[in-house]
């Protein structure tokens, strides 16, 4: 979080861009079942609904007109979802564990359940050593003044196993699929070119030292049963300012990335993501100079992005620049004490909304949680940022990010996928299916007095009133029916190679072979609805993986992304091929090898029976 950052939110402008079909989008026929029920849960400025769950509306066939009317196209798929949340920073992390035990599993449980009235939050991000809201700085690797470490022999994170790692651990268990991104303020003082936690830079003799740095903080959290999904190898690179702090500029993060980090990754066998930049949008020119670096973006997945200043619209710039590469949302503050309708209509239509329909695969919220003086905070660090929750001894109150949050976690789930909506008169909009098939449209009413909106899908609308400042979440099910070449989702099924044996999840541990004489268990897999016309492969409660089109395919991912999912290909005999994410088939590779998906076109090899 930039402490000076924090008065420029004002002048941020916000910006949706149109969706028309860009690259990336994919088409498909859709045929709309009658009459489906959508739920409804509201929140006013007012504060009269909070997340309050209203009656039921229904489609009918569609009559009369409305000039303000969003189209829902289910069949236009754009990015994946990844999750929504908030930072777990120190200070959120002390004052959740200060609360007694079944208070504190009362609110997880309400905080990361997927169940009832709890909000499911899916996504954290935590500090990689101290941030401005933890109660000191620090870092895992502290030397005496003039002395350094190089062989990080006094590496540690004890000083998380007071708070963070208990918290994380019990959150794990009610989610334990949640991502989780650690992102650093400082490097250790020793590396650093001014030996402070306040700015300067990290040196480059130190950079293979940092990088493994990383490497023993991702182990570190292996080993207390905690997986780190993705680290940016600096929060803010260009604020010298914050307590703590460090500069990295673009050309510094490229060679530490392709040099050092990204090499000591693959030694160590380190699959979590590396995402460049985390900082403000006035400056894309960073994380597109990170990405021209072909050594670099061999190794990065995307980029991370706060809105402190700039304009949401450019992660659309830095995506469409390098569009096999992710965007993500990573933080944006609440400045205490908050304006509740004012605060919600801007984070909602800017980032719920803005920056989803930007390409981002995720929305992060700062801080989680902070006390009634907004603490704790570093000595210079932020003094007025608002938690989701005030933790005030034993009193817990629910502030305006929580119901920023919540009208998109408890209602997106990881796994689904971004679908076609226009905007329309005052009311912003965000729409999204889930891998289950169920729709979800987010709404927010921008203008200074209620306005009725139609929701037209398919040949099937209803309409619905809206408070000025109310944000409405809609969810309903409902699929396409009809279309013989649609996959049975929910059937459990085996395949069948054109050697006559079957394919197997090889036990979910090694790449995927097409060589059982019999389906066993771990030969049989139930189709998933992995949103936009696309489908997943499940094996006991794990996902068949395409490996990007680079390696064979594996049947080991708990989660699905775009790499998990395909199109469902019917052949004109019946056979079913399937088509990775990057337009490439699976193939059995003759039942002799290791399955890929890298084959352009359709033999025999490529074609499966469904038992």
């Amino acid at each position: 979080m930039s402490f000076l950052g924090c008065a420029l939110c004002c002048i941020v402008l916000f910006s949706c861009k149109k969706d028309h079909n860009p690259a990336g989008a994919m088409v498909e026929p859709t045929i709309v079942r009658a009459n489906e029920s959508v739920s409804v849960w509201v929140t006013t400025s007012d504060k009269s609904k909070l997340l309050q769950s209203q009656s039921n509306v229904t489609f009918a066939p569609d009559a009369g007109t409305n000039a303000t009317t969003i189209n829902i196209d289910e069949s236009t798929a754009y990015q994946g979802i990844d999750g929504f949340g908030f930072t777990l920073t120190g200070a959120s992390a002390s004052l959740i564990n200060s609360l007694g035990a079944g208070q504190k599993n009362t609110l997880l449980q309400e905080l990361f359940a997927t169940t009832g009235t709890n909000i499911g939050i899916s996504y954290l991000r935590i500090s990689i050593g101290a941030s401005d809201l933890s109660a000191q700085p620090f870092t895992y690797n502290e030397m005496p003044a003039g002395q350094t470490d190089n062989n990080l022999n006094n590496f540690s994170i004890s000083r998380e196993m007071t708070d963070l790692v208990p918290v994380l651990k019990s959150i794990l268990a009610i989610n334990p699929n949640i991502k989780i991104l650690g992102s650093p303020w400082t490097a250790p003082l020793w590396m650093k070119s001014n030996g402070a936690y306040v700015g300067g830079s990290l040196k480059t003799d130190y950079y293979d030292a940092y990088a493994r740095y990383l490497v023993k903080y991702i182990q570190a959290m292996r080993d207390q049963g905690i997986t780190i999904d993705a680290i940016t190898p600096q929060n803010e690179p260009l604020n010298p300012y914050n307590n703590p702090s460090m500069v990295m500029q673009a050309s510094e993060q490229a060679n530490f990335i392709k040099n050092n980090l990204g090499p000591q990754f693959s030694a160590n066998q380190i699959k979590t993501k590396i995402i460049a930049y985390d900082h403000n949008t006035d400056r894309t020119d960073f994380p597109l100079a990170v990405l021209s670096d072909a050594g670099a973006r061999a190794y990065v997945d995307g980029s991370a992005f706060h809105l402190y200043s700039g304009n949401i619209s450019a992660l659309s710039d830095v995506r469409n620049a390098y569009p096999d590469k992710n965007i993500y949302f990573t933080e944006q503050w609440v400045g205490g004490p908050s304006n509740f309708g004012g605060d919600l209509q801007w984070h909602v239509n800017t980032l719920i909304i803005g920056a989803t329909r930007n390409w981002s695969r995720n929305v992060l919220e700062w801080n989680l949680a902070a006390d009634q003086n907004y603490g704790p905070h570093t000595q210079g660090g932020c003094s007025t940022c608002e938690g989701a929750l005030t933790v005030n001894g034993s009193n817990v109150s629910r502030n305006v990010s929580y119901y920023i949050i919540a009208h998109a976690s408890k209602f997106v789930r990881p796994g689904a996928v971004r679908i076609a909506s226009n905007i329309s008169g005052s009311i912003q909009n965000v729409a999204f299916k889930n891998a289950d098939g169920t729709k979800v449209l987010i709404a927010s009413n921008s203008g200074s007095s209620a306005s009725t909106f139609k929701v037209k899908w398919g040949t099937q609308a209803f309409t619905y009133n809206l408070p000025a400042g109310a944000v409405a979440t809609f969810k309903w099910s409902g699929s396409a029916t009809g279309n013989p070449n649609t996959a049975p989702i929910g059937q459990i099924i085996s395949l069948k190679g054109f050697n006559n044996q079957y394919v197997s999840s090889e036990n979910g541990t090694k790449p995927m072979w097409c060589n059982r004489a019999t389906p066993g268990d771990w030969e049989k897999f139930t189709i998933v609805d992995a949103g936009g016309g696309k489908i997943a492969l499940m094996a006991m409660n794990k996902y068949v993986s395409s490996e990007n089109g680079a390696a064979a395919i594996t049947c080991s991912r708990t989660t699905i992304s775009d790499w998990e999912k395909f199109d469902w290909v019917v052949n004109s005999d019946g056979k079913i091929s399937f088509r990775g994410n990057n337009g490439l088939y699976i193939s059995s590779e003759n039942g002799a090898n290791e399955m890929t998906c890298t084959r352009t076109s359709i033999s025999g090899w490529e074609a499966f029976s469904i038992n």
